[in-house]
């Protein structure tokens, strides 16, 4: 009896797990695809100085929606730990680390931000002298930078531990877990193309983008797969 109780209560928090990490997923996409939407038209031209100190209050927006992203990737990494770690604890630690590396990175990249903020209102009261356009260039290229290595290096890092885990366990279907591995590697793809070419094949990101979605659903609807779960505990 005793047995039966604890295995219903660990099968209920499995199950609110699987829901958390699926609705962190949701929000850390739409949290950064909204921050994009606010940023890149400001930050994107020649005149982002200039632009930055006349969309004070969208700057300041974008850069939060980034920060729910950056909190909402490390939470990820956090909770699905638990259920990770009943199967390959390095690669459960690995996953957690580099989900918990970006939130970090993309935290610097807020306050980069930030700062290119205060700098553009700066720029303007000081009627644009072009020390001020060299240091914005230097603000810019670290946010980049910091960008880089958290989407680059340390998210697509974890999407391979992570389906690559998925899809050893069967805690998710095959096909989704397989489908999010070859996302993870045409990111890669993808970066190691800008040392070879300028061209931005963004269709590359589309994969794991859709995947991250569908697997964030299937979590919320489905859950983990139990039976794994319990195989992997055992």
């Amino acid at each position: 009896m005793t047995n039966r109780i604890e295995k219903g209560e660990n099968m209920n928090s499995n199950r609110k797990t699987a829901i958390i990490v699926g609705v962190l997923f949701i929000t850390a996409t739409v949290a950064y695809s909204l921050g994009v939407i606010f940023l890149d038209p400001i930050l994107g031209g020649s005149d982002y100085l200039t632009k930055a100190s006349e969309n004070e209050n969208k700057v300041i927006l974008g850069a939060f929606l980034v920060l729910i992203d950056s909190v909402a990737v490390a939470g990820i990494g956090i909770m699905i730990y638990p259920i990770l770690k009943k199967h390959n604890e390095a690669l459960a630690l690995g996953y957690a680390g580099a989900r918990i590396a970006e939130g970090v990175l993309f935290i610097v990249n807020v306050i980069f931000i930030l700062t290119l903020l205060t700098l553009s209102q700066e720029f303007v009261k000081a009627g644009a002298p072009d020390a001020y356009q060299t240091l914005g260039t230097v603000l810019l290229s670290a946010g980049d930078w910091a960008f880089l290595f958290g989407f680059g290096i340390a998210f697509t890092l974890s999407a391979l531990m992570l389906n690559s885990l998925l899809y050893q366990t069967k805690l998710i279907p095959r096909w989704l877990s397989g489908w999010g591995f070859v996302g993870a590697v045409l990111i890669w793809a993808y970066y190691l193309l800008q040392f070879f070419t300028n061209n931005q094949v963004e269709i590359l990101f589309i994969p794991i983008a859709v995947q991250e979605m569908v697997f964030a659903v299937w979590l919320i609807i489905k859950g983990f797969n139990s039976s794994a779960i319990d195989s992997g505990s055992a």
